[in-house]
């Protein structure tokens, strides 16, 4: 079986999407594009630079755009170049974008389609709205039929409560399942509040009864910081394709090109102190073992089921794969280099904190207040 060296997110630099679902982050920040930017390089060099070699072993990929993943057309050849160096990849996605899944099953031999699959984003509200659904759900059935993993999760809404028992009978006729359902937060207010108007305790009740375990997790984790030593950073990270930039996650402080000289060594380094409120996608991150002691469900059991015929969601290569953990096939850090990364951070933490204050909040408040004079003005 094959062990999983680093897990990396890799973000596609696309903000277009054919959907525009009100709990979208993109929607919140109101940061949609009109047109798919060029790739900054090429399928072939990205696949040197995210070789098996380079990165010291097998990864686990999962790729991602803040808009909709599956609309660049260099997609096809990336993801194919990133399997053939023997990854594994699961890319989020909503379902609508035909031409993309029949080129990838037609093109890719079966070999590397074992060892692909697809997060499908069950945007009940605009598929309806859209006349998309049975487009969504034939997708699906493409994938599945095709010999690739696949998992369907739904973004609880106050909207959708209404629609609940409709979304749950659609998933039994067309899945033999029940979707996962994840756990969306307010990117408008301090602190990401879940966005709900319900109680805590109410969205609980609401949406626990998809008996997710997925949403189990997640929703368990929401709004309890870290204050365990993480080792992302070193076991995997975030990497942009727009720029070239690995960091080990959303705050950490120590960025580098890993695109521009693909001849150098990656500096895999552990970020050791998370400064977030929460870790926003600790069922992957979690999940998979960034924090050796911190007992959690295995990943695989976060994506798959198992419907009314027996079948999983995920094949039997993804699901041993995304079962392990990151300790499996790296070292943990000792208590020693804990003490150093820890005082490093401190230091780094504190000179971006002092920066923060003295040069981008008041650029940031510049830009409110101008963008408020300009609509006043309209």
């Amino acid at each position: 079986m094959d062990k999983i060296k680093r897990f990396i997110d890799i973000q596609i630099p696309v903000t277009t999407c054919n959907l525009r679902c009100h709990y979208c982050y993109i929607t919140q920040h109101k940061l949609f594009a009109s047109a798919v930017p060029p790739l900054k390089y090429s399928p072939e060099h990205i696949r040197k630079a995210l070789s098996k070699e380079r990165l010291g072993g097998i990864c686990h990929f999962n790729v991602c755009g803040c808009g909709e993943t599956l609309l660049p057309k260099y997609m096809t050849a990336l993801i194919r170049g990133l399997l053939e160096e023997g990854h594994y990849i699961m890319i989020v996605n909503n379902g609508t974008i035909s031409a993309r899944f029949r080129e990838m099953m037609e093109q890719y031999p079966q070999e590397l389609k074992s060892r692909l699959g697809f997060k499908f984003s069950f945007h009940y509200l605009e598929l309806k709205k859209r006349n998309l659904m049975d487009v969504f759900f034939s997708n699906i059935e493409l994938v599945r039929n095709s010999g690739c993993s696949f998992s369907v999760e739904l973004t609880p809404s106050d909207e959708l409560i209404p629609h609940i028992d409709d979304v749950k009978r659609e998933c039994m006729e067309r899945l033999g399942a029940l979707c996962h359902i994840t756990v969306a937060r307010n990117e408008n207010e301090k602190g990401f509040t879940l966005l709900t108007k319900l109680s805590r305790e109410d969205y609980i009740k609401t949406w626990g009864q998809f008996d997710s375990t997925l949403f189990d997790f997640k929703i368990s984790i929401f709004n309890q910081p870290r204050k365990e030593f993480c080792h992302n950073g070193l076991w995997g990270g975030i990497l942009d394709l727009s720029t070239g930039i690995l960091r080990g996650c959303d705050k950490t402080y120590v960025h580098q090109d890993i695109l521009k000289d693909i001849d150098k060594p990656i500096n895999f380094r552990p970020i050791g102190i998370c400064k977030k409120e929460h870790c926003h996608n600790g069922h992957a991150w979690l999940g998979l073992g960034m924090i050796p002691e911190l007992s959690t469900p295995a990943y695989a059991d976060m994506r798959d089921r198992v419907d009314a015929n027996g079948n999983h969601w995920l094949r039997p290569e993804m699901y041993a794969f995304l079962s392990q953990k990151l300790c499996d096939a790296n070292a943990a850090v000792d208590d020693a280099e804990k003490e150093k990364v820890r005082s490093s951070f401190t230091r780094k933490y504190t000179v971006w904190k002092l920066k923060n204050n003295l040069i981008y909040r008041p650029n940031r408040l510049l830009d409110k207040l101008n963008n408020a004079l300009r609509h006043k003005n309209q």
